[in-house]
């Protein structure tokens, strides 16, 4: 009798789970869909969104792999709805420094999960997303761009340098805008979760 209480809690919970990564996936789709550009940081191609504060809910509720899950499901639903006009690199980066963002974060929120803790997770998150988020760019992402749409490297370049004129390298450009724009959204998707995570979490542990 206790084993078969314990599979249906378990049977329940594994549902459950499912049901939560599918309720955030969805949240982060529309989410990701409402991206605007910040142009004085970076070309337009560059695309602000909040998408990240579902994938951080869900992996600081329940993991990190559930968050891996989510930002996953993110990206697959976003190019199902709307296609890709990057060719799909735009897509690969976003789960790819998504994860690099969250996958710290909820790690070390799960050792102890407090603010202090949760703080502390999300500051070493950004720092990780911001160093990814300009080696890909600068070794992977920029190239396969490149390559998808046959222009030189070089046309990033000078689109970096009309926002800033000290950008004049595939370098700079890394450092000079990829690093700041990945900067600014690591923080502000921080601050906002800080501020509402606690909220849904309660929710999150009820009966949704």
């Amino acid at each position: 009798m206790s084993e078969h209480v314990v599979k249906r809690t378990t049977d329940r919970t594994k549902v459950r789970t499912l049901a939560q990564v599918a309720m955030l996936g969805a949240a982060a789709t529309v989410l990701m869909a409402l991206d605007f550009p910040i142009p004085f940081l970076a070309p337009p191609f560059y695309q602000m969104d909040f998408s990240e504060i579902p994938v951080l809910v869900g992996a600081f509720a329940m993991g990190p792999m559930a968050g891996v899950a989510i930002e996953f499901l993110k990206v697959v639903l976003h190019m199902l709805l709307q296609g890709t006009s990057t060719a799909g690199v735009g897509d690969l980066a976003n789960f790819l420094v998504g994860c690099a963002y969250m996958v710290p974060a909820a790690m070390i929120y799960r050792t102890k999960k407090t603010r202090g803790r949760a703080l502390a997770g999300l500051a070493l998150g950004t720092v990780i997303m911001v160093t990814v988020g300009c080696v890909m760019n600068a070794f992977v992402l920029l190239p396969a761009y490149a390559a998808a749409f046959q222009v030189p490297v070089e046309s990033f370049i000078e689109m970096g340098t009309a926002i800033n004129p000290a950008i004049n390298s595939l370098f700079r450009f890394c450092l000079l805008a990829v690093g700041p724009f990945n900067l600014v959204k690591g923080l502000l998707t921080a601050a906002i979760t800080l501020m509402i995570y606690k909220k849904i979490s309660i929710l999150l542990k009820g009966n949704l």
